[in-house]
């Protein structure tokens, strides 16, 4: 299905005073111009940074995220050629301690609990990365310093989603920035830089959400013969609605695709090969996964289930072919 979206292009909030949405804010950008301005709607509010640093060889992914009455702080690190990866998570009740910018861009936040610690801080020209993870012992497993640049024109997808005037997301979505550093992991240290194809995510989003959610996210960042191009997709959180997330970005233009993306998988082998499409043929992809993270979580009658495959993507891109883009597929399944 096709959507006739409306491009903003001057700065707007995204909510009134009372809470309720601002029906101005409704379309997408190139910027990130909408401002997340939540109010109320305890316990319904969301508020996260996810940041995902990919290469070729090892990727890196960072989560700071308010759901009203749990703060989670994430930090995972995957090596493509052994497998090894490594995980820390903290949950904490009611998000104390928590908080975040209400524009995108303007993050400064930080999290030191229980061996992890976090720091996202945006700069005049970029987001700079900081972590560390430590053993009960003191010990420290993994950290390392990523700053991911924004370079000037660049062109990213913000989108307002409205399922109603008090229910709606504000999401803006990064991809193709470069990325600079390294992180060391129980002693072996790992680069981030242009020689083996390093670039940041990030996936920031406010809203307002329904208690029941069901999402398909498809993300991919690289170099695809003289050109850098990348991918954000969406599906069925967004079905009903007068917006969509998906659109593709080359060499920093961002091209918008005002069409459904339809995810079909195997819902109970997520690690078999995807396949993303539109109903016009614009987009006509295959996604091979080489590694799934599945993350669970459960408070009494709440839930949260994720799948996130990372793999490859080959295919119908636009007028452009793909063929071993590197990037992830996911579903995630709440009742939050």
């Amino acid at each position: 299905m096709s959507r006739r979206e409306r491009e903003l292009t001057q700065p707007v909030p995204l909510c009134w005073s009372d809470g309720r949405l601002n029906r101005d804010a409704v379309g997408w950008a190139r910027r990130p111009i909408v401002r997340g301005n939540l109010r109320g709607a305890w316990p319904r509010k969301k508020r996260w940074e996810y940041w995902c640093v990919t290469t070729e060889t090892h990727l890196v992914a960072l989560t700071y995220a308010d759901l009203d009455y749990l703060g989670l702080a994430d930090l995972w690190f995957l090596d493509f050629a052994s497998g090894r990866e490594h995980h820390h998570a903290m949950a904490i009740p009611l998000a104390a301690g928590f908080r975040h910018a209400e524009r995108c861009g303007d993050a400064d936040v930080g999290f030191d609990q229980g061996g992890l610690r976090l720091r996202i801080h945006d700069e005049p020209n970029g987001t700079r990365l900081s972590f560390v993870s430590r053993r009960a012992s003191g010990r420290v497993r993994l950290e390392g310093e990523i700053f991911v640049a924004h370079p000037e024109g660049h062109e990213t997808l913000s989108v307002v989603v409205p399922w109603s005037d008090d229910r709606f997301q504000l999401t803006s979505k990064h991809q193709c920035r470069p990325a600079t550093g390294e992180l060391v992991f129980d002693g072996a240290t790992f680069r981030f830089d242009a020689s083996n194809g390093a670039f940041g995510c990030l996936d920031y989003g406010r809203g307002v959400w329904p208690l029941e959610t069901t999402w398909n996210w498809a993300s991919a960042s690289g170099r695809v013969g003289e050109r850098v191009i990348g991918l954000n997709l969406g599906g069925q959180w967004t079905d009903g609605t007068p917006s969509t997330e998906n659109a593709f970005v080359v060499d920093g233009r961002l091209h918008k695709i005002s069409e459904d993306v339809v995810f079909d998988y195997a819902r109970d082998r997520f690690i078999d090969p995807w396949r993303l499409r539109t109903a016009s043929g614009s987009v006509d992809l295959r996604f091979v996964p080489f590694h799934e993270r599945a993350s669970r979580i459960h408070l009494g009658v709440l839930r949260s289930e994720v799948h996130q495959c990372f793999g490859r993507f080959e295919g119908t891109l636009g007028e452009h072919r793909l063929d071993g883009l590197l990037g992830w597929a996911e579903e995630h399944r709440a009742r939050w």
